[in-house]
């Protein structure tokens, strides 16, 4: 047993502390002129699949602007808006040479996106997102993700352990409405627990695929909700309920490709009406209850032994 007074260091704190900002950043920035327009900022965010990008001006970084800025910009109609006028200026930045675990805190304390990396000089040398810094810690780590699975899996463990005629553990998400930035949070989450409690792997992946699309819809369509992940030694019910306008016509909203999400959320790349269709082909499950003015209530069930029950929507 360890001294009260002494505290436990996992493998991952371990490591931050032994990586350095260089060894998780992004080498190669793609950066943008102030002088260019949000639509411009908007197509160079598509071509390269990223969420944010400095503002260098005569070989200079002046600012950061991000995904938040553009969501700002479209939902106010300045797409033709210099990206100066709403760019971050003067962004924070991190050290290439600092410990790994100053980014962490940054993250943690500041809840950006991402930093610029500078070298000592001052010049600009990288990026570095927490995607960044979790690729880096497992592939330090080395894990075989394959063999992890086959080797490591064994289906509600945690229950096996536990005395009692029901057992059940509960866990529940926020989700915001409109807060793109934070979008998938949820879903990642209980992602990240299931893992952690032993569950099938592919259990795993359709409640996750499930969830996200589920989050989604209350970020896009509602006024904000939660999602409530129950699970038990045979199955897992995800409950997603929102407040806002509802669905009037569930038959309609089940059909593939059928959207009502404005044109700036359709911009963005969600709204594609694949949601509910998405939900229903990964659950054993599906019960859908709306009320127009009041919000919607669905209910995911994944079964944990492999056997599919058939799914319905009311």
């Amino acid at each position: 047993m360890l001294p009260e007074n002494r505290k436990e260091i996992t493998k991952l704190q371990e490591l931050t502390y032994e990586l350095r900002v260089e060894d998780a950043m992004t080498p190669r920035v793609i950066t943008v002129s102030p002088d260019a327009t949000m639509a411009d900022f908007r197509e160079a965010l598509r071509a390269n699949r990223i969420s944010g990008t400095p503002v260098v001006e005569d070989g200079r970084m002046i600012g950061i602007v991000s995904i938040e800025d553009l969501i700002k910009a479209l939902a106010a109609g300045q797409l033709n808006a210099t990206i100066r006028e709403k760019m971050y200026p003067n962004p924070i930045t991190l050290n290439a040479d600092e410990p790994l675990v100053r980014a962490v805190g940054r993250f943690s304390e500041l809840r950006f996106g991402r930093f610029p990396v500078v070298n000592r000089e001052g010049n600009l040398v990288g990026i570095i997102t927490q995607g960044d810094i979790v690729r880096a810690i497992l592939k330090r780590m080395d894990v075989n993700y394959r063999e992890e699975e086959i080797h490591r899996y064994r289906a509600s463990h945690i229950f096996e352990d536990i005395v009692a005629d029901e057992m059940a553990l509960v866990f529940g998400y926020h989700v915001i409405a409109k807060d793109f930035a934070r979008a998938g949070e949820a879903s990642s989450g209980l992602k990240r627990t299931l893992g952690r409690l032993g569950i099938n792997p592919q259990a795993i992946r359709r409640v996750a695929v499930a969830t996200y699309e589920a989050e989604i819809n209350i970020v896009v369509y509602s006024d904000g909700g939660e999602i409530v992940a129950e699970v038990r030694p045979d199955r897992i019910k995800i409950e997603a309920v929102d407040k806002g306008p509802g669905i009037p016509d569930i038959e309609q909203a089940m059909q593939p490709g059928y959207s009502t999400a404005p044109d700036w959320v359709r911009e963005m790349g969600f709204g594609a009406g694949m949601g509910l269709p998405n939900i229903k082909a990964c659950a054993d499950r599906m019960d859908l209850k709306s009320t127009v003015g009041l919000g919607t209530h669905l209910t995911i069930t994944i079964y944990l032994d492999g056997v599919k029950r058939g799914s319905a929507a009311a």
